[in-house]
């Protein structure tokens, strides 16, 4: 395989991985090797100091960039109005729309803590996409839902994901895996924050 060749060979393979990245983030860096034979050889894990860097991994983003602490301020005064935990808030926010104001879930829900179409009416939002107006009305259900379930945070979580019905129903966290893992993840990055 000639010099030529293999140039030929690396701005192919470049090409395809940048239109593979777009649609597939890889997040690992890649070495390539080019053996006597002109063989090249792609891996995440060099075996020798003959590969060499080709690509770099994409550096991850802290818990505290800028992107999550877009909404302290308004977090903060939801969680004074409604005696809410701050860390709890963000969890939750982090959760269910990974501080995205503008998602909307494939069940209709809405905003930084995608609040339900019916929810919405019943806390009077009139915009589920302003950050006030969403985190404020879902600090205010979450307090119920805390209230309504004596206080045990596990349980209010669950019947935030999957309807306070289905927790009374079950009369625990229902046996869902979608609310199982919904009230473990919350739970984990409630940890974080409260010690960040």
């Amino acid at each position: 395989m000639t010099r030529y060749m293999i140039k030929l060979f690396i701005l192919i393979f470049s090409s395809v991985f940048v239109v593979y990245t777009f649609t597939a983030p890889v997040y690992a860096d890649i070495y390539v090797y080019i053996d006597s034979g002109g063989v090249l050889h792609f891996t995440n894990a060099p075996t020798s100091s003959n590969y060499k860097i080709y690509i770099r991994e994409k550096p991850s983003r802290s818990l505290n960039s800028g992107i999550t602490d877009r909404y302290d301020d308004l977090i903060t005064e939801a969680s004074k109005k409604y005696g809410v935990s701050f860390s709890l808030l963000k969890a939750l926010i982090k959760i269910e729309s990974d501080f995205n104001p503008r998602a909307i879930s494939t069940a209709g829900a809405k905003g930084l803590m995608q609040i339900m179409p019916k929810n919405i009416r019943a806390l009077n939002i009139k915009d589920p996409f302003d950050p006030l107006e969403n985190i404020m009305g879902g600090a205010r259900y979450l307090k119920q839902l805390i209230k309504r379930f004596d206080g045990e945070l596990p349980m209010a979580l669950a019947a935030y994901n999957a309807g306070p019905n289905m927790v009374d129903r079950y009369k625990r966290i229902p046996p869902f895996e979608e609310t199982e893992n919904f009230v473990e993840k919350v739970m984990k990055y409630y940890s974080i924050f409260k010690k960040g």
